[in-house]
């Protein structure tokens, strides 16, 4: 794997239109991926902690972008993905730690664990992964 990859990796994820929203930071190596995005009051639930949803998005996410890391050629796919919501949060930043705990040439599983900003795990996910036919390529993001 080559740093330009990572980093096209990297602009491609940014470019994503749902990143609008939430503005994450990442930083992808070979076979890990890790995401931090500020918890903000606009992705609370009604009791004042960061909504279930936006944990499934930082664990899937660290976790499909560590396998990407993997794949030079075509898009990855999210084939399944658990979560295990341990604590809540509402302030700080909460980072996604993904990394590639299996590959074969046709399937990849994946596990994340999402921290708070003082280093407790809140949650903790795992999932599977395979290769699309969606050539990486500007159309993508991926320059």
């Amino acid at each position: 794997m080559s740093d330009e990859h990572y980093r096209k990796l990297e602009r491609m994820y940014l470019a994503a239109p749902t990143n609008e929203y939430y503005r994450p930071r990442i930083s992808i190596s070979e076979g890990q991926a890790v995401l931090e995005v500020d918890v903000t009051p606009k992705l609370y639930h009604s009791a004042g902690a960061m909504h279930g949803s936006h944990y499934f998005k930082v664990l899937d996410d660290s976790a499909f972008f560590a396998v990407n890391s993997l794949v030079t050629d075509v898009f990855v796919l999210t084939v399944t993905y658990t979560v295990h919501l341990l604590r809540p949060v509402s302030e700080g930043v909460v980072t996604g730690t993904g990394r590639v705990v299996h590959s074969s040439r046709r399937l990849f599983v994946a596990e994340s664990v999402l921290t708070d900003s003082d280093g407790h795990e809140i949650a903790r996910g795992n999932g599977t992964f395979m290769k699309s036919r969606s050539e990486l390529g500007p159309e993508l993001g991926y320059a």
